[in-house]
């Protein structure tokens, strides 16, 4: 047998960065960051875009300026903006595709008889894109564009427990795992063990972990990716809900994020385009 050879392996090709308009340009800019669940830098789009160094600088100092990145604090990485996370919550908050979702969830709530939600994670908070209020008279009241914590909350626990324990670490680096109730869980480890458990089981429970007195049991809408960033979760207070009968739901629960992963799946191409 001859020497071995050494191949050097193919270089990728470069993601591009096209449009017919500067403004484009940077639109598709933001995409390509957008995608990305780490930062991003200078370098780094250089090598992966091949654009120039000094074209790159300047379109990350024009998206800087416009607040739709930010520069994290060892001043070579960037991120998303605020003004960019809010136009994807707003998007979020006010396309319920011809109000298909709403309808999903006035079922639901019609055969359970407990207020509903939509939510997503939106940061390092889960934000309420749609809600529908069960007609008991005792209930908890939160509106669609309310936040909730992520660590202590169904929703927030269901949707990190499809991350990696590194993207956990990143993304509760950043959110105060503030105790509020004597069953809030603020330790690391545990919260780590709490979410494995909700990834074996499929489903997350609040069980007055963030409102005394309130249990909210949260499932995800089912995603092609496999990773989604939706939930139906059903609220209620602990005197009407218990962790045991709030378990009899999860079948409606279950058919609920289907029908709302069949509406997003019928969206047309074009509308689910702008809608990602």
């Amino acid at each position: 047998m001859g020497p071995m050879k050494l191949v050097a392996a193919p270089r990728p090709q470069p993601v591009e960065v096209n449009g017919d308009t500067p403004a484009m340009r940077l639109f598709a800019l933001l995409e390509v960051i957008a995608e990305r669940d780490q930062l991003v830098s200078l370098q780094g789009l250089v090598e992966e875009t091949g654009l120039p160094k000094p074209t790159l600088h300047r379109m990350l100092q024009q998206l800087e300026a416009g607040g739709l990145l930010q520069r994290e604090g060892d001043g070579r990485h960037y991120s998303t903006g605020v003004r960019l996370r809010r136009l994807a919550e707003n998007l979020l908050l006010n396309n319920t595709w011809h109000g298909a979702r709403h309808v999903v969830l006035r079922a639901l709530v019609d055969e359970i008889g407990e207020s509903c939600n939509l939510t997503a994670l939106s940061g390092s908070e889960v934000v309420y894109l749609d809600r529908v209020e069960t007609p008991a008279p005792l209930r908890f009241y939160l509106h669609p564009g309310s936040r909730v914590p992520v660590h202590c909350s169904a929703s927030g626990k269901m949707i990190l427990s499809q991350l990696t324990a590194a993207q956990r670490r990143r993304l509760l680096a950043h959110a105060p795992l503030e105790r509020f109730t004597p069953a809030t869980l603020t330790d690391p480890a545990r919260i780590d063990r709490e979410l494995e458990r909700v990834r074996r089981d499929g489903y997350a429970i609040d069980n007055e972990e963030f409102l005394p007195g309130l249990l909210c049991l949260a499932v995800l809408v089912p995603a092609p990716s496999g990773r989604s960033n939706l939930c139906v979760a059903v609220q209620a207070p602990s005197i009407r809900l218990t962790p045991k009968k709030a378990l009899g739901l999860l079948p409606a629960l279950r058919r609920a994020a289907s029908a709302i992963a069949d509406i997003d799946d019928a969206t047309p191409p074009a509308a689910a385009k702008a809608r990602a």
